[in-house]
């Protein structure tokens, strides 16, 4: 059985966790495992897939790393890195995967750290001339992979990432809402949802210009609840917060949930009047998804990967314009039918992508790389 090593530290970080998470135990019975991470982190990976583990801490984007991954790689068949952090030196692995998930630390390079703008450009590159495979999750982000990088178009392939449809769908009966009220009592009974983070690509800050904008009658009758962290981002969007102190009133209808658990994110889903995702740009963008198989309808921003995700089951604006997104949601608020619509072309969208799927192509991508090993 072919040897996989994986760097496994990002294991409950949102975006990758979530791939992590979802395609080790699927893997696992094709190939002799190994991560790489803490021992704690894996709890309950052990309960789904036999593996071995290599401890480490080392932070991410960071010198300790590099000096963790040339130490602690062992002699494998092939060597996955689930982000474009990849080890800068000669490691015992016999071939090298990355998946690169997007280009936003070269495409929204104005938007980062100094640390990080010196950083991101040298081992993103690397990083595509290092592996020998480049694994990415749109055509989208192929594309801008291979403009940012110079990379060889040949190396870069493209496989979806997945949906748990275990977790998310819809819910017919009132629990969703009584396990809802009991979890976060403090939420409205109708609202819109954003699903994200609060960094200045995911555009937060047209969302929130588009409700201010919303009759009042809506607004009072529709809270906004914005799921996610907002603190511990090195460039999180100031301007989202100094817009909430400004506009009179706005505060108050406004809910951070913070970080909110996966079993609890379908009844949010499921009990929202509507999901928003402004983003500005995105590899994939899972939240669309998730919202469409709950049952919930979708409105989305043109932009990036989102068309290629969504299909033709979102009603899209211009993520530019609050004003045209405030249209948008009264709208589908007042259209009955409309609302409908998009929640049987959201559902029938979502059934489009499993990680079953994915992680069948994972495993070919695999075989074939050690098969030349």
């Amino acid at each position: 059985m072919p040897s996989l090593v994986i760097d496994a530290r990002m294991v409950h970080s949102s975006g990758i966790g979530v791939y992590l998470r979802q395609l080790i135990p699927l893997v696992a019975a094709h190939f002799q495992i190994t991560l790489l991470g803490k021992v704690e982190e894996f709890t309950e990976l052990r309960e789904q897939a036999e593996f071995s583990v290599i401890p480490d801490a080392s932070p991410i984007y960071s010198l300790k790393e590099q000096r963790a991954l040339f130490s602690k790689v062992p002699a494998c068949d092939i060597f996955w890195s689930p982000q474009y952090n990849v080890p800068l030196f000669p490691i015992r692995a016999k071939r090298r995967v990355v998946t690169i998930h997007d280009a936003y630390h070269l495409a929204f390079w104005h938007t980062l750290t100094l640390a990080q703008k010196v950083y991101a450009p040298v081992v993103m590159r690397a990083a595509t001339k290092l592996s020998d495979q480049v694994v990415t999750v749109s055509n989208f982000s192929r594309q801008e992979i291979i403009h940012h990088t110079k990379c060889s178009p040949d190396k870069v392939k493209v496989i979806y990432n997945g949906l748990d449809h275990t977790l998310f769908r819809p819910s017919f009966s009132e629990n969703a809402r009584e396990t809802l009220q009991r979890a976060m009592p403090h939420l409205p009974e109708k609202y819109l949802l954003y699903v994200g983070n609060v960094k200045p690509h995911k555009n937060l800050i047209t969302l929130l210009r588009a409700y201010a904008k919303l009759s009042p009658e809506v607004r009072e009758t529709y809270g906004l609840v914005l799921v996610g962290k907002k603190e511990g981002f090195l460039t999180p969007d100031q301007e989202v917060f100094s817009f909430l102190e400004q506009e009179p009133g706005l505060a108050q209808r406004v809910h951070f949930t913070g970080y909110v658990p996966d079993p609890l994110l379908p009844f949010l889903y499921n009990c929202a009047s509507l999901s928003v995702f402004p983003s500005l740009y995105e590899g994939f963008g899972l939240p669309p998804l998730e919202s469409m198989a709950c049952g919930c309808p979708v409105l989305a921003s043109n932009a990036a990967s989102i068309p290629e995700v969504c299909g033709q089951a979102a009603m899209y604006f211009n993520p530019l314009h609050p004003e045209e997104l405030t249209s948008q949601i009264e709208l589908v608020l007042r259209e009955e039918r409309l609302q409908q619509e998009l929640r049987q072309k959201g559902f029938e969208q979502s059934q489009k992508f499993s990680w079953e799927s994915s992680a069948h192509q994972h495993i070919q991508l695999f075989h074939t790389l050690a098969a030349f090993a």
